[in-house]
């Protein structure tokens, strides 16, 4: 019995690609993508609702160094609950992010393979290093937000009116810890934004560096806002951080100028208000032949006489 194969065709990433996929192909295959996406959260949900105990110890830990948190014997006090379903919200609440966390090569693919298309092949290839990179900067950045917290609780509670023995809230704790984690990992992206406008060429990298004031200010202005711990531990180590990603980015800045050629131009070393030479660099036009007189020159056509007017006796006055 012979059996027929049939030749595969072009995937829809391929398709897309070559830019012949219509309207309705675009939207299915967004739909499909968000559908794939959509499995691999549920999966890491799953997942998540098992690792959601071991995240939660490993949150309460700063409230549990404090002094005055532990009993005689040594046990962690455990926190308030206000209603009895806070417990179990709070469970699929860690577990959700643990899955978002779990599931993110996925998610984060589909997406790409969505957009990819769209991009010429430099623009897949910075992206890919952009991605890299950002990761480990978010994981740096909760790595400090945790250590911050560690070191910022105490004083927070200290400096209350009610002191250390106060009993806290688990949701609201969750959600302080939660977010300054989020807020240093978004923090910690700062130097990628730089690097996007170099690589595009929006800016340069000594006009990057001659930002360092400002950026410093800024750096040291959102560390005193963030960090809950109002002495200076936090608000210096988070600053000196972001700072120092900072330079860091100016200097692959220099790098990838340096590749480029950049700053060679006529206008590289000329101020805002400066008037840029003008090359006087004209090529001399040499005297054209003159124009001689024709071999032959063509007769004029006869000009026809007019006819002679006949005038009448009658027209003598």
């Amino acid at each position: 019995m012979a059996f027929a194969l049939r030749k595969r065709g072009p995937s829809s990433f391929q398709r897309a690609s070559e830019g012949s996929m219509t309207l309705v192909e675009h939207v299915r295959e967004l739909r499909d993508r968000l559908f794939r996406a959509s499995l691999a959260v549920v999966a890491g949900l799953i997942v998540g609702f098992v690792l959601a105990q071991p995240a939660f110890d490993l949150l309460k830990e700063p409230y549990c160094n404090l002094p005055d948190s532990t009993n005689a014997d040594g046990v962690c006090q455990g926190f308030l609950q206000l209603s009895p379903a806070d417990g179990f919200l709070l469970k699929l609440k860690l577990a959700l992010w643990i899955g978002l966390i779990v599931a993110a090569p996925v998610w984060l693919y589909q997406l790409w393979a969505f957009i990819a298309p769209g991009l010429h092949r430099h623009e897949r290839k910075w992206a890919y290093v952009f991605v890299a990179i950002a990761a480990p900067l978010f994981a740096g950045g909760a790595v400090l937000a945790y250590l911050v917290v560690d070191k910022g609780l105490a004083f927070l509670m200290e400096s209350g009116v009610t002191g250390l023995s106060t009993q806290l809230e688990v949701t609201r704790y969750i959600s302080f810890v939660t977010t300054m984690i989020l807020l240093f990992g978004v923090a910690f992206e700062f130097p990628l934004i730089l690097l996007m406008l170099n690589f595009t060429g929006v800016a340069t990298a000594r006009r990057l560096l001659s930002w360092w004031r400002v950026v410093i200010f800024v750096c040291f202005a959102f560390a005193a806002i963030a960090t809950p711990d109002p002495g200076p531990f936090g608000m210096t180590l988070l600053a000196l951080s972001l700072s120092l990603l900072y330079f860091v980015a100016v200097g692959v800045a220099f790098l990838n100028d340096k590749r480029r050629g950049r700053g060679k131009e006529i206008y590289a070393g000329l101020a805002d208000d400066e008037v840029s030479p003008l090359k006087d660099d004209n090529e001399p036009i040499e005297a054209s032949a003159p124009v001689g007189a024709p071999d032959s020159i063509a007769e004029p056509e006869p000009v026809a006489k007019p006819a002679p007017i006949e005038r009448r006796y009658d027209d003598m006055t």
